[in-house]
């Protein structure tokens, strides 16, 4: 099987032979059998373009890519009950850690996929998205690292695609090149720039303070006195 179809399934593309081996990840299978809030990416599938059913309701749907131990996630479904809140990561263990979060908050309105954040047109529908959230993407500085960077001139058309007309992307990042290259690529595409800041702890965020969650990331850069930037995007109406 193809590494990139192994990227998105790990679990679900697993042979039976593979079972056996002593140095399978433990968080593999944990996060297999964890239930909801899990979802496994064969699981995540079943949901493309109806994510109401995975929440049991309808609602406004929000997506965090990359969610890490799942501090934002948690925060931003405790916060916000009325929208539903769907994860996405790729690492078994920070898969776990996350719904470990949002069982302990009871959060009935917070999902947390595996899967493949290069692959997002699997899971959703033109127009299915309210809002996007991208906390810290690693920015893989060097030249070739570049077909790793999330943030690219496809990832953008994405974004375009799946958001609904008015519907918004949050970045932050520790990174400035992933700011940069996040201008870069919309020219051309139905979203706009409507603030960005280039340090959240002197200057807040680009939208409401109150409305927002510190990431484990931005905390450890905010006590080694370090700029966090943040940009919110806009999708037009094409």
């Amino acid at each position: 099987m193809i590494r990139a179809e192994r990227r998105k399934f790990g679990f679900d593309a697993l042979e039976p032979r593979d079972y056996a081996d002593p140095d399978l990840n433990p968080y593999l299978k944990l996060h297999a059998r964890f239930g909801p809030p899990v979802l496994t990416a064969a699981q995540a599938q079943i949901h493309a373009g109806a994510w109401s059913s995975a929440f049991g309701r309808k609602a406004p749907l929000h997506l965090e890519i990359g969610s890490g131990n799942g501090f934002y996630l948690a925060g931003m479904a405790a916060a916000h009950p009325e929208w539903n809140w769907l994860g996405m990561e790729i690492r078994f263990k920070r898969v776990v850690l996350t719904a470990r979060k949002i069982r302990r908050a009871h959060l009935s309105n917070a999902l947390i996929a595996r899967y493949d954040a290069f692959h997002l047109g699997d899971l959703f529908r033109p127009s299915e998205l309210d809002g996007i959230h991208l906390n810290h993407p690693d920015p893989w500085p060097k030249k070739r690292h570049g077909k790793n960077r999330l943030i690219s001139a496809s990832f953008a058309r994405q974004v375009a695609q799946l958001l609904k007309p008015g519907g918004t992307l949050r970045l932050k990042t520790d990174d400035r090149s992933n700011l940069e290259r996040m201008l870069a690529v919309i020219p051309g595409l139905p979203l706009r720039m409507l603030a960005m800041t280039t340090d959240i702890a002197r200057h807040g965020p680009p939208w409401p303070a109150d409305d927002d969650v510190i990431t484990n990331y931005e905390r450890k850069f905010r006590e080694r006195g370090l700029p966090v930037l943040a940009l919110l995007l806009v999708r037009d109406p094409a």
